[in-house]
């Protein structure tokens, strides 16, 4: 199905839930929003050709979404999800990111786990409704989750688990990532790519210092205000914080990052972790990640890996940061 899509003339900063941008004030930009994936895409490019290469980019996400969704039920993982065991051949983008997904997932000791649809179902967070799960529904929920059942041979994959594959934690950022790839394909380098919060620059800024300007958001803020900024130039800022999807009870927030040994929302005093790197779907992987390991274990995580840096706000919104923020990645307060 076509999703509607909204044609803006002139680039705009786009006020989103987990990052606000700035920084594309060129006459010539075009800017355009669709929705796809459960959330607003928005596209600015700098381009004589800007809004044909925009809607082939809104083809890739529909074609993805068709791919990736659980909910879609011929989709590539419906179909994994009703096999009950039996073999699925599915496409190469889908056995992509299962290994994506799959590496993330022993990357993260489990922590990070694609099989994890059967437990976060339990959760509504997205309708506001307040309900919390039966503990014995999470308990046998918690069971069904386990990548190491997913086997992939070729195209071929076999899932003997019990769980649901929900591939929500790492789709956007894929598409995101493939989107980038197309666009340079028909040499474009300059313009903003954001899946719901998931930024990705298409290239350096054709400005003085290259740089496009991310704000983060001040985590529950009524307003959206900014809690500090950074400049990047062809990399992706994504953020995982637990004030995208919640709801409160009795004067207690439960959000939507879970944490697998438990089942319940994951509570180490963090409200957000903001990840930069090179790859989309690495940073939306990593984010979860990192959140779910802590302010500590988390920082000593992204300083060993290579090319990404990491920005932590607390429940009581101090920000700290690993060593390539402010050094390699200009980074600011907001006042």
């Amino acid at each position: 199905m076509k999703k509607r899509w909204l044609s803006l003339l002139t680039a705009v900063s786009l006020c989103i839930p987990t990052l606000l941008f700035s920084g594309c004030k060129n006459q010539n930009g075009v800017t355009e929003q669709g929705f796809y994936l459960d959330t607003v895409i928005s596209i600015t490019l700098y381009s004589n050709d800007a809004e044909e290469q925009i809607h082939s980019c809104f083809d890739l996400a529909e074609k993805y979404e068709n791919y990736f969704s659980n909910t879609i039920s011929d989709s590539d993982i419906s179909k994994i999800n009703e096999s009950n065991g039996a073999p699925v051949e599915v496409h190469d983008e889908t056995i992509e990111l299962l290994n994506s997904g799959i590496y993330y997932s022993e990357l993260s000791g489990g922590s990070f786990d694609i099989t994890v649809g059967a437990l976060s179902n339990l959760w509504d967070f997205d309708n506001n409704t307040g309900n919390i799960p039966n503990d014995s529904d999470i308990q046998a929920a918690l069971k069904t989750v386990d990548y190491k059942k997913i086997q992939i041979d070729g195209n071929t994959v076999t899932y003997t688990g019990n769980g649901i594959l929900d591939l929500g934690g790492i789709a956007k950022g894929y598409i995101a990532d493939k989107m980038k790839e197309y666009l340079n394909s028909e040499g474009i380098y300059e313009g903003l790519i954001n899946l719901g919060g998931n930024v990705l620059c298409v290239g350096p800024k054709d400005s003085d210092d290259g740089y496009y300007t991310i704000g983060l958001q001040k985590p529950f803020s009524d307003d959206g205000s900014v809690i500090a900024s950074v400049k990047v130039s062809n990399q992706s800022v994504v953020t995982s914080g637990t004030y995208q999807r919640y709801f409160e009870k009795d004067g207690e927030i439960y959000h939507h990052i879970l944490d697998l040994t438990t089942g319940y929302p994951i509570d180490n005093h963090l409200s957000s972790v903001t990840i930069i790197t090179d790859s989309s779907v690495d940073a939306d992987a990593i984010s979860t990640t990192v959140f779910t390991m802590g302010e500590d274990a988390g920082k000593q995580f992204v300083e060993s890996l290579d090319h990404v840096e990491a920005i932590f706000i607390t429940d009581d919104n101090k920000v700290s940061y690993t060593s390539g923020i402010g050094t390699s990645i200009p980074f600011e307060m907001a006042e």
